[in-house]
This record gives C-alpha cells, structure tokens and sequence, in this order.
C-alpha cells in the first residue's frame, strides 16, 4: 500500500471513531506500518479538535513476515517520523503468532498476527470497525467468508490506501456474496475534494451468527471492585480504568503489595523450552507487556531496569528451539558470550543461556504506580468475607460483620489466597498454597566484587542490584513451599529457608556462594531475617483470567500467578478488559484459553468422573 497516502487516509471511513469508546481497525496485511502511522497520527491529531474522537484506537494487522525496525524507518513519511521511531523500537522478536505493542500509555494497541493472513483469520477472534483489505487479498469464497468472521453489521470494508487500487471482479463477487454491499464514496467537506478506494460496508441480507461460547462485550464502561491489591489486582484495575472503568480495590492491609506481592525484588524473564511450549509463547506474551507498562508507569533505575537475565541451565540443556540460532528467536534469548559467563564467574563450558529481553523489577513500585491511575481509589484495611449480589446486578463486597465495603457492577477477585473462600459454592477449581521466603543483604566492600553485574537464575534467582535506602541491595531465592500456607513463619523455618537459599546459589553461582554465606548463616549479624509470603497456584501452574461462570455474571476472576506474577499478571489484566469490551485479545486466540475459566470447569468434571465410589 502507498506510504505517501496521508491526504485519502486522512479522509477515510477507517476513521470515523467519533462517539464510540474504542475504534477497531483490521487490516489484512501490514507490510511497511505507513496505514497504521497514518491512522495513529490522525487519531492524535483529533485530540484536541475533536472531543468525540475514541478513547482508545485499536490497530489489527496481519504481517505476513517479521519487520525490522530499518525498514519501518525508511519508508515512513518524514511527517510520520516520531510515530515510525516508536514502532521501530517495539519491532523485536515477531515469531510467528499473535503480539501486543501498546503506544500513548496504552491508549494506542496494535495487534500483529504474524504469518499467513488467510490462516490467522481461521484462527483468531476479533471484531473490527473497520477493515483495511489489500487489493491483492485472495478472492476464494473461504477466505472472504473468514475476514466476514470478524465484522459486524456496519463494519466498513476500504479496498487499499489510495485510488490507484484495483478491485478484481472476482474479490467484489466473493465479497458481495459474503454481504458487503459497495457504496459510493463518502461526500467532501464542504468546499474540498475527497479521492477515496473502493469501499463498502458490512450488511448481510442474514443475521450474523455468534460464535459459540464467547462472551457477551459490556455496552459500556460502569463501576470495578477489584478485591486484592497485589500484582494481579493493580493489573486488572489499570486495564479496566484505561477504559473508562471507575475502580475501587479493596486491600487486606493498609498499603497495597503488602502480600506476595510485596517482594524485595524479582525478575520478569521468557521461559524457554524446545518444543516452544504454551508457558514460554505465554511467556513471551507477558514480557512483553510487562516492559512497555514499566516504561509507562514506573521509573527505569530506581524501579526497575531492562538488564536482561542470565539462566544458568544447571539441568544440561538451554532449552533453546533449534531454530531460534538466529532471526526473531535469537532477540529473545540465545547462547551467552564468553565475557558474560566469565563476569558471572562461571566456567566457559557452563550450560547456560542470554534472555535479552528480560530484567528486574520492584513489584511493589510497580503495584503502587499501576494503582496511581486517576480513575482508581484504593481502600486499605478492607477484608472481604463475602460477595453478594443485589437485586439490581451489582456486587458488594461486605466484611465480616456484613458492612458494605464497596459496591460496583463488576467484581474481580485478584486476591491470591484468599480467592477460593470468595468463590461461589460449587466453583470446581483447584489451588496449591506455596510458601516462599527469600534471602536479602545489602551491598559492602567484602561481597560487592562477587556480585554479577547482572540477575542470574536457573533452580532460583539472584537480583544483584537493587537501589536500596542509600545504597544497594541483593535478594536471593526463593523457596518453594508446597501445601503450606502458614504465617507468620517460625524461627526454624527461617533457618531451614536460608539453608535451602544458600544450596541454591552454591549451585547457581558457586563462586558467588562463597563470600555471601555469612549472609545465609543464622547468628551472624549480617543474617536478615527471611522475608516470605504465600503465593497460590492453579492445577496446571497457569494463572487464571476469565469470568467466574455462567451462573455468576458479573463476577470475573484474575489470580493464582503462583510464581510468574511478574511476567504474567499485566497479560491477565489486558486478557480480561479486552474479553469484557470485545477488543482484539493480547494473544493468540488459543493461547487465551489456557488462562481462561472455562478449563477449570472441564477440570473439575474430569475429575468427579474418576471420583472413587463412596463406600457401601
């Protein structure tokens, strides 16, 4: 599509967002990014002239080949320059599949299906607005009635960016067929010309279907009570409030993140595995997220730093795909240098691998800064007992004593442990309490040196440096308490924690070990307490995003991030606002379902199917 088509874009249906909340757009191929620079330009461009202009613009496009950043540069108008130096800088690591790049503070989303456009309009969900289809689009019946999949009534179909378009006679058959009707172009303001491609919109002589089980989008945004303030519950309520939600979150202590969440430090990182498993393309999904809403809402240094993450593969293998050598894979993670084994004080033959995109993080910075949104208030001191429903829909969250804590029209239970007491009775999902505590010191003259330069993890993980107080700390572990949930943590179970911390890191980084023991040793005065909290994991180790049930509207749920909170809950957040509003997802279709609610439930049916007899 022509890049110097600024003055028809500027004109075109695509971009008639005025009145609605967020404006869809769909596009069948991608190919330099100028349709979508263009689009994004004019929709700044109306902020100020035009009031009515969307919240939100989402951007969808397949891309049939990853696109590198010089390329996006070269080809983009000069007036189009500062949006193309954005682009250019998110353009890493497109494997094939479904990814999420989010610009304005997250008021701009674009959405690349990267591989086959006819494929991937099989394979994912999605509603446009409007759709941008490139003239050379194949005309079979099949593939037209896929792009249909993804209109409705109304949607506006534009052949190309500029006039010279042509539209064979096979594709305008294939599509009237498929209930676009053709319409002349738009009128001109008045005074001025207007030169569009063909064009025309979504209007079948027939009802279109709905697909089965999808969730029926909300009309609007209303009022949230999110019950939890950690990770998960500052993720959501963002989301939801970028949308125009009023939030309320409820905290069980006085300050947000004063649970699991709370954690000196930890890292967000991509998991790696040689048949590219659904954890590490999830993986891949959250940290990305997770790094564009730490550049929009956290400070880089003091909060939080894209350092990149060595894995020390103490198992024997990288976990690498074959195929990952070079191209998109190798800008995620890839063999380590020399010079970097050797700062980390291991041998060059180490087994090991470079996670690039990858770093450490403050999560309480992160839950506090996510939760600083104008349209969220946090309420502290909040113990929720139960959720009740009234007459009109709404939710209340009420305590013990049966006070009103909050009311609201949605409800999201974000609250990790306490989740399964909140559910409704019969809710067949199943959780595992998991205790971790963590070992923690602060930089001196005597461990300084033996620090790597950056975090490090394997069988647990080092965060060497972290601004702390006047100076820097380390935090080390964590551990792995399965089945147990008990607070506040025995003298003993500290001691038995550092121990477990301390074999850790000898196997981690042996040359690192050494130094930092006293650290590690009870007694001596440089031994810190441990600090631990009880996280709670799903079945399947996978978080869980999605509405509570059929029978509860209403009520969704955004919890169990066991141990990936980091990499995973801003994914979860944007996953629920989009299912709520019927946006384009952050993921591939597929992938959504491994978080979604609907495998709780076949779960639990499973499982009372092989329910043993009771006895006679």
């Amino acid at each position: 599509m022509d890049c110097n088509c600024a003055d028809r874009l500027n004109n075109s249906p695509l971009h008639a967002w005025q009145g609605h909340a967020s404006w869809r757009v769909l596009a069948t191929d991608f190919e330099y990014g100028c349709a979508f620079l263009q689009t994004w330009a004019t929709w700044q461009s109306d902020r100020q002239s035009d009031p009515q202009r969307s919240a939100q613009l989402h951007y969808t496009a397949v891309l049939r080949q990853p696109l590198d950043a010089q390329t996006v540069l070269t080809h983009a108008p000069a007036a189009l320059q500062p949006q193309a130096q954005a682009l250019a800088q998110r353009l890493y690591g497109l494997l094939p599949g479904v990814h999420r790049l989010s610009f304005e503070q997250g008021h701009v989303l674009l959405t690349l299906w990267v591989g086959d456009a006819h494929t991937l309009l099989r394979q994912q969900t999605s509603t446009a607005d409007a759709v941008l289809l490139h003239p050379a689009f194949d005309a079979d019946a099949h593939n037209v009635k896929a792009l249909a999949r993804h209109c409705q009534r109304g949607t506006v179909l534009q052949i190309g960016s500029d006039d010279r378009a042509k539209l064979s006679d096979a594709l305008r058959h294939s599509l009237t067929t498929a209930g676009f009707v053709f319409t002349d172009a738009p009128s001109a303001p008045e005074g001025g010309t207007v030169t569009l491609p063909h064009w025309a919109h979504y209007a079948p002589r027939w009802e279109p279907r709905q697909r089965a089980g999808g969730i029926t989008p909300v009309a609007q945004a209303g009022t949230a009570l999110v019950v939890g303030a950690g990770l998960a519950g500052s993720a959501v309520a963002h989301s939801l409030a970028l949308r125009g939600w009023q939030v309320t979150v409820l905290g069980a202590g006085g300050t947000p993140a004063d649970g699991a969440s709370g954690l000196p430090a930890g890292l967000f990182c991509p998991h790696v595995s040689p048949d590219d498993s659904v954890l590490s393309r999830l993986s891949r999904s959250g940290v990305r997220m997770t790094l564009q809403r730490l550049r929009d809402v956290c400070q880089e240094a003091a909060d939080w730093a894209p350092s990149g993450v060595l894995e020390h593969c103490t198992d024997g293998g990288t976990g690498l795909p074959a195929s990952w050598a070079t191209g998109p894979g190798a800008q995620w993670s890839h063999a380590p240098s020399a010079e970097q084994l050797h700062t980390a004080g291991l041998p060059a033959d180490t087994v090991a691998c470079w996670h690039a995109q990858a770093g450490w993080v403050r999560p309480a910075q992160l839950v506090q800064a996510q939760l600083q949104h104008p349209r969220i208030q946090f309420i502290g001191h909040a113990q929720v007992a139960r959720l009740h429903t009234c007459a009109d829909g709404r939710w209340e969250a009420l305590d013990a004593d049966g006070q009103v804590l909050a009311q609201a029209d949605l409800a999201v239970l974000a609250c990790g442990p306490a989740t399964p007491a909140l559910l409704p009775a019969g809710t067949p999902w199943q959780f595992q309490a998991l205790r971790g505590q963590i070992t923690w010191g602060w930089h001196t003259p005597s461990n300084a040196a033996a620090l790597p330069p950056f975090p490090v993890n394997g069988n647990g993980n080092l965060v060497p440096h972290v601004p702390y107080q006047d100076g820097q700390m380390w935090v080390m572990g964590s551990t792995f308490e399965r089945d147990v949930d008990t607070m506040p943590i025995s003298p003993e179970d500290q001691i038995a924690a550092h121990a477990v911390n301390l074999h850790k890191l000898a196997t981690l980084l042996p040359a690192t070990a050494a130094p930092l023991t006293p650290w590690f040793t009870p007694g001596d005065e440089r031994c810190q307490p441990t600090w631990g909290r009880v996280r709670v994991a799903s079945h399947d180790r996978l978080p869980i995003a999605g509405p509570v049930g059929n029978a509860t509207p209403g009520l969704w749920a955004c919890t169990a991030m066991g141990a990936r909170g980091l990499t995973l809950s801003v994914l979860c957040g944007e996953l629920i606002a989009a299912q709520l509003h019927g946006e384009p997802l952050p993921l591939d279709a597929k992938l959504a379902q491994h978080l979604g609610t609907e495998r709780l439930a076949r779960q639990g049916a499973k499982a009372a199917e092989v329910a043993p007899l009771p006895a006679q």
